[in-house]
């Protein structure tokens, strides 16, 4: 089940080329509703009271299903139906079998979109077919459709992709960015096209015509955890106690949960870690996305070798020992989280 690219997608509708079947999911939600919008109005043009149906996959009949894809067109050349968030983890087996006959037989003068924007659709690398892959039970609405039409997967686009889109929205609210800064901006937003957005917003009503310039990145963007974990890891490395405690306090900030900051940290050395071994065995950092799967995450292990840290392997196999006797003792008492992450730092930044 390969997945079609969304350009393509994009280019042939623009030919007047429609598909009957599109199934659209992926990280990236404002891409897949944004491709939706476009499918429908090529479908239907202005005459979606008449010619579109919406189905809440939570709640879908597949008979009635059945009926509306048969449905002929009313004042334009389809008949579109738009299923959102249907999660064959969560609908009954039969259900699920009668939707798939119907997509079995849809008439010519019908187009039919299955799009995920409200949940998560699990999926891997598949090395063979050299793409990604579904991997739970939706991989059965995904196959049927794309035997008969196209399933396109939203990944999140990196730092770079998204630099000049960003500088180009920068540009319409009537203010600037550098490209430099443009994809700091989408690095601490972990490239989330929402988050991204707002911050944007916030940023040119507060610039007001001005150039957006780093301090104003400094002072008004949140740092996601992601980026902010990843500071701290390179500040052990450093040995720069300062910043990495600075950077231990923001993530306190934010936390989610007990034990999630310091899951986060570990990550984030077991990044560090894969990218050293990487670098003395003479691999790239497209070898490590790729040999464990960072595909969305690939702007952290990028940098990771961009900033050059000489941190020994084995200074890094003491600091992940470090947390790992943290993690013991943080589950087995009550102490202060907080006490007991700055004494795991500490120990790290000792480490020789």
């Amino acid at each position: 089940m390969p997945n079609t690219d969304p350009k393509t997608i994009k280019s042939l509708i623009k030919k007047g080329e429609l598909q009957n079947l599109y199934y659209l999911y992926g990280e990236d939600v404002g891409g897949v509703e944004k491709l939706t919008k476009q499918i429908i109005k090529a479908a239907v043009g202005d005459n979606e009271d008449f010619a579109l149906n919406r189905i809440n996959g939570k709640n879908i009949d597949a008979s009635e299903f059945r009926d509306i894809s048969e449905m002929m067109p009313m004042m334009s050349d389809y008949n579109c139906l738009l299923v959102n968030d249907y999660n064959c983890e969560e609908q009954r087996e039969e259900t699920t079998k009668q939707i798939i006959e119907t997509l079995k037989n849809v008439p010519p003068q019908t187009v039919i979109i299955f799009n995920v924007t409200g949940f998560e659709i699990k999926t891997k690398f598949d090395y063979k077919k050299k793409c990604r892959v579904i991997t739970d039970k939706n991989k059965k609405i995904a196959d049927i459709i794309s035997k008969n039409g196209s399933v396109v997967e939203f990944s999140l686009k990196t730092p770079q992709e998204l630099s000049k889109e960003i500088a180009a929205a920068v540009s319409v609210k009537g203010c600037s960015i550098s490209i430099e800064n443009a994809r700091d901006l989408a690095e601490r937003c972990l490239s989330d096209p929402l988050a991204i957005e707002n911050e944007i917003n916030k940023l040119c009503s507060y610039a007001n015509g001005a150039e957006i310039n780093r301090k104003m990145l400094d002072d008004m963007v949140h740092r996601q955890s992601g980026v902010t974990v990843f500071k701290l890891a390179d500040s052990v490395a450093a040995f720069n106690g300062k910043q990495a405690f600075e950077a231990l306090d923001e993530l306190m900030e934010n936390k989610d949960n007990r034990g999630s900051v310091l899951a986060s940290i570990t990550n984030s050395f077991l990044d560090m870690y894969r990218v050293q071994l990487a670098k003395k065995s003479g691999r790239s950092a497209n070898d490590v996305i790729r040999d464990f799967g960072y595909f969305n995450r690939g702007f952290i292990i990028e940098k990771m070798f961009r900033s050059g840290s000489g941190i020994a392997i084995s200074r890094l196999r003491s600091c992940i020992s470090i947390l790992c006797e943290t993690a013991v003792l943080l589950n087995s008492t009550g102490g202060d989280e907080k006490i007991v992450l700055e004494q795991a730092v500490a120990k790290m930044l000792t480490t020789k």
